[in-house]
């Protein structure tokens, strides 16, 4: 595995790929790796002949500076795990690589209602952060596909709607969301858990399948006040929101309809700790 740092080295190397007619398939993350990440990366490596992941802390998409110096910094651990999955190249710039001073203004992005919900709502500023990573981190690396994690799910209806907005090159593959044995997803927020929020985590996901499963007795506006109640009586627990919206557009249900897809979208804080779910509901 083939480690960079500096942007005009690692295009030289992906130029001489290209030109040897390699796929390149690409895994951005911020680094605390875990099985979750490594699934994305496995899936490149056999859906590509080359396989690149990105380790960067985006400075930009944090909207609050104690969760940012709070994010885990595993770069040795994260290293060894890209080896033993077969990774190819492994990019880690630094902030003033990808933020240079002399840098021009960062774009606006317009994602419409995309980012006005959930966790745009919640955390204003932050898919404009994404975007901007993103998109720079496309522009260097003009990947084929590019793969992301379903349990971020609006970060991917959001990075697909900056592909076509900016006709990007990679296709934009979403992979299924890793849990934990005992249902828990994967993050690399879950580290920073106390022994009994980590025991008592699991039980976001013991709800969401038990909304899963009584759709039919409740209306949308019934279901949400009776998972909002389950996950308050749980005293490590506080609600964040729970919502129902449809699959393409994140348009809120407010009624059940036919031959239309819904995910319901959780986040739970457990002390200071953000943990987010989703599930499809049909």
């Amino acid at each position: 595995m083939r480690t960079f740092n500096n942007i005009s080295k690692l295009q030289k190397h992906l130029i001489e790929l290209k030109n040897s007619d390699k796929t390149i398939g690409f895994v951005p993350t911020m680094g605390a790796l875990h099985n979750g990440h490594i699934s994305l990366i496995k899936q490149s490596c056999n859906e590509n002949d080359i396989t690149i992941c990105s380790i960067f802390v985006n400075p930009t998409q944090f909207n609050n500076i104690g969760d940012l110096d709070s994010y885990p910094r595993t770069m040795d651990a994260d290293i060894n795990m890209l080896e033993a999955a077969d990774c190819d190249i492994v990019f880690t710039p630094t902030i003033e690589t990808m933020y240079p001073s002399n840098s021009e203004k960062e774009i606006i992005f317009n994602f419409g209602s995309l980012e006005l919900v959930m966790e745009g709502k919640d955390r204003p500023g932050h898919f404009q952060g994404v975007g901007t990573i993103v998109k720079k981190l496309f522009d260097i690396i003009k990947p084929n596909n590019a793969y992301f994690g379903k349990k971020d799910y609006q970060q991917l209806l959001i990075i697909k709607e900056l592909t076509k907005q900016y006709r990007l090159t990679p296709k934009i593959i979403g992979c299924e969301i890793i849990r934990e044995n005992d249902g828990l997803a994967m993050s690399s927020r879950n580290m920073r858990l106390s022994n009994e929020q980590r025991i008592q985590a699991p039980f976001i996901r013991k709800t969401m399948l038990w909304a899963k499963e009584n759709i039919n007795n409740y209306s949308p506006s019934e279901l949400i006040l009776e998972v909002e109640k389950r996950i308050n009586s749980n005293p490590e627990m506080k609600i964040g929101y729970f919502e129902i919206s449809e699959a393409d557009t994140l348009i809120k249900c407010e009624q059940w309809k036919d031959n239309t897809d819904y995910i319901a979208f959780i986040v739970v804080e457990m002390g200071d700790i953000r943990l987010i779910d989703n599930i499809e509901l049909f």
